[in-house]
């Protein structure tokens, strides 16, 4: 395993965590006498793997049901100083209802002290507000580091780079957990952000949320050969020193196994990656011309300014990556959580939209006349059945 120094926290941080959104029993809170033993078991063995290969960053969340209830059962009989823990906690407009989580989320973990807690899903401004305005949610964290029960506070976020960027300026988280990777690098601005504040920098969900990589189309398969589709994301996230962790959402022993097959390639990434980048961008320019290509996201309004929220450039990029990569699965479940998800992924789908109400819209946009066929391209391609969010589910 290789560490990297997590920002001020000064932590020495294992390039890959393990995620605990996968392998817990329930999306809601059980009782652990309803936790079969088989579920519980694979969990203890997920963890003392991910110990055993060096990752000891264990991160969990309130919102993540089950899990940690069934870690409060593994991690208070492994070595503590070896172990960095992290759970997060969603502001509420309540600090004393955020203040009653935070209390389940501890109790829940039976530890004397968590290492890292994340204010989970600063997603908007008035969210961001919650946290940081005088008495909020940001002061009741900071009682909980007082008393030695929190070590540092950070935040999660799926909020647009402008939020992300606003709330590192706060200067007053020490990391942030955030989505960034090969498909979708909006964020880099963000990082920036963040490593000017020396925040730590963490990676949601790369294999997943990056491209569903785990069961990858074979053109995608071939354009990263002779690396998986898995490795050439990470090494590409990590070829970023900016880039302290990525997140292995790992549901059994051996889905870390795929990961760990980057730390050999990490000190030559760049002369590895090049070859495969250069394909990658050559594949998309032949799909879907040069002109597209460079200047898609020219001059696309905000969803806030669209009616009902249409997020736009959202369903372009999916139809993207659908149509250069034929990332049409991954691009489906995406697309289809459009209006499911809240402001974890805000937007409705074509269908949902008047399209001569968001043609003024798009007159900044050097394609505003074939934005409207796309967008109904892309809905015939990818629509089908509303899909929630794992929480939901």
């Amino acid at each position: 395993m290789q560490y990297r120094r997590f920002g001020r926290t000064e932590l020495q941080m294992p390039v890959f965590s393990c995620g605990g959104m996968r392998y817990q029993y329930k999306w809601q809170d059980v009782p652990l006498s309803e936790v079969p033993a088989d579920n519980q078991a694979n969990l203890a063995a997920t963890i003392r793997r991910s110990l055993e290969v060096g990752i000891n960053h264990i991160e969990t969340a309130r919102g993540y049901g089950s899990s940690e209830m069934q870690l409060g059962q593994i991690l208070p009989t492994l070595p503590r100083e070896k172990l960095i823990v992290q759970t997060k906690v969603a502001p509420t407009a309540d600090p004393q209802e955020f203040r009653s989580h935070l209390e389940t989320s501890l109790n829940y973990l039976k530890l004397d002290t968590v290492d890292l807690l994340g204010l989970h899903g600063i997603n908007t401004a008035e969210i961001l507000e919650w946290a940081i305005r005088p008495g909020g949610c940001l002061e009741v964290a900071q009682e909980f580091q007082r008393q030695g029960r929190i070590r540092f506070i950070g935040f999660s976020t799926h909020a647009s780079t402008n939020v992300i960027i606003q709330a590192c300026e706060t200067g007053q988280f020490d990391y942030v957990n955030l989505h960034w990777y090969y498909i979708n690098q909006r964020n880099w601005d963000a990082i920036a952000a963040a490593t000017r504040q020396d925040m730590g920098v963490f990676i949601i969900s790369p294999s997943d949320k990056g491209g569903m990589l785990y069961n990858p189309p074979q053109r995608l398969v071939d354009l990263c050969a002779p690396l998986s589709p898995i490795v050439f994301n990470d090494l590409f996230c990590l070829s970023h020193p900016q880039v302290h962790t990525l997140s292995v959402g790992a549901a059994r022993p051996q889905d870390f196994d795929e990961h760990l097959k980057a730390l050999n390639n990490l000190d030559h990434a760049e002369a590895i990656l090049a070859p495969i980048q250069q394909r990658l961008e050559q594949e998309a320019i032949a799909r879907l011309g040069q002109d597209w290509y460079t200047t898609w996201e020219v001059g696309l309004p905000a969803p806030e300014v669209m009616p009902g929220g249409f997020n736009v450039r959202t369903i372009l990029w999916l139809w993207n990556l659908a149509t250069a990569y034929d990332l049409i699965e991954f691009a489906k479940v995406r697309y289809n959580m459009l209006g499911q998800a809240s402001h974890w992924f805000p937007g409705v789908k074509v269908d949902q939209i008047d399209m001569d109400e968001i043609k003024p819209f798009l007159k900044n946009s050097p394609h505003a006349d074939k934005i409207p066929t796309i967008l109904q391209e892309a809905h015939k391609l990818l629509g089908s059945e509303d899909v929630k969010r794992l929480s939901q589910q």
